[in-house]
C-alpha cells in the first residue's frame, strides 16, 4: 500500500517523487565533480604541498575526498528512500544530505580563508623553506619539490636567483663550486649551476613565489567553488526531501 496521503493532489506527490530523482541525478555529478576536484589537488603537483607551511590546503582538498564519497552512498540511499515510500528512509537520506552539506561547506570556507592569507604565509616560509631545507638530510621531499618548481615553472630561487647565495646547500661542499642548484638551469646537465649568467638560468621577475602563488589560488578557486556551489545544489534536495516526507503518511508498525 502506498505510503502517500489520499486526495486530489496526488499528482503533487508524484511530481516530488520525479524531482527528487532528477535531483540525485544531478547530485551524484555534482559527487563526482567533488571527489574529482578532491583527487585532483592532491595528485596535480602534489609535491608543492611539502612547501607550504600549514596543511590548510591538503585538509581541504581530503574534506572534498570525503564528501564526495559519501555522496556516492547518499545518492543510492535517496533513490531507495522514493521507491521504498518510507519516511524512516527520507529521514536517514535528509540526515545524510546535512552532513555532507556542512562538510562541503567546510571545505569551501576553508579553502576561502586560506585563499585570503596564501600570500603572506608565502612570503614568510617559502624562501626559508627553500635555503634551509633543499638537499639536506632527511629534507628529500622538499628538495624534490624545489626541483620541480623550478623546472616547471622555469624560475630560480623564491624572489630571485640570488636568494641562493647564502643557502646552506650553496655554501656547503656538497654544491661543488655552484652558485645555484641545477635545477635553476634552463638546459638541465649535471653542474650547470656552476654559472648564474642570465642565458643558463631562469631569472624570472618575482621568482618562484610569484608562480606557486598563482598556481596555488587557482586550486583554492576551484575547491572553494566546487565545495560551496554543490553545498547550495544540497539545499534543493534538502527542500524536497521535506516536501515529500510530509505528504507521506505514518509508517504502520
Amino acid at each position: 500500500m502506498s505510503a502517500y496521503k489520499d486526495g486530489a493532489e496526488d499528482w503533487l506527490t508524484v511530481c516530488l517523487k520525479y524531482l527528487l530523482f532528477v535531483f540525485n541525478s544531478l547530485f551524484w555529478v555534482g559527487g563526482a565533480a567533488v571527489l574529482g576536484v578532491g583527487v585532483w589537488t592532491l595528485v596535480e603537483k602534489s609535491e608543492f604541498l611539502s612547501l607550504l607551511a600549514s596543511g590548510t590546503f591538503a585538509v581541504s582538498a581530503y574534506i572534498l575526498i570525503l564528501a564526495g564519497s559519501l555522496v556516492v552512498v547518499t545518492g543510492f540511499l535517496g533513490c531507495c528512500a522514493v521507491i521504498r515510500e518510507q519516511r524512516s528512509c527520507l529521514s536517514m537520506y535528509f540526515s545524510c544530505l546535512l552532513l555532507i552539506f556542512l562538510i562541503e561547506l567546510v571545505a569551501g570556507v576553508l579553502a576561502y580563508v586560506y585563499y585570503q592569507r596564501l600570500s603572506e604565509e608565502l612570503k614568510q616560509h617559502l624562501k626559508q623553506t627553500m635555503t634551509d631545507n633543499y638537499a639536506q638530510p632527511g629534507k628529500e621531499a622538499i628538495t624534490l619539490a624545489v626541483d620541480k618548481l623550478q623546472q616547471e615553472f622555469k624560475c630560480c630561487g623564491s624572489d630571485s636567483y640570488q636568494d641562493w647565495t647564502d643557502s646552506v646547500y650553496i655554501l656547503s661542499a656538497s654544491a661543488n663550486r655552484r652558485l645555484v642548484p641545477d635545477s635553476c638551469c634552463k638546459s638541465l646537465t649535471p653542474a650547470c649551476g656552476i654559472r648564474d649568467h642570465p642565458s643558463n638560468i631562469y631569472k624570472v621577475e618575482g621568482g618562484c613565489i610569484t608562480k606557486l602563488e598563482q598556481f596555488l589560488a587557482d586550486h583554492l578557486l576551484v575547491i572553494g567553488a566546487v565545495g560551496i556551489g554543490v553545498a547550495c545544489l544540497q539545499i534543493c534536495g534538502m527542500v524536497l526531501t521535506c516536501c515529500l516526507y510530509r505528504r507521506m503518511k505514518m509508517e504502520p508498525y
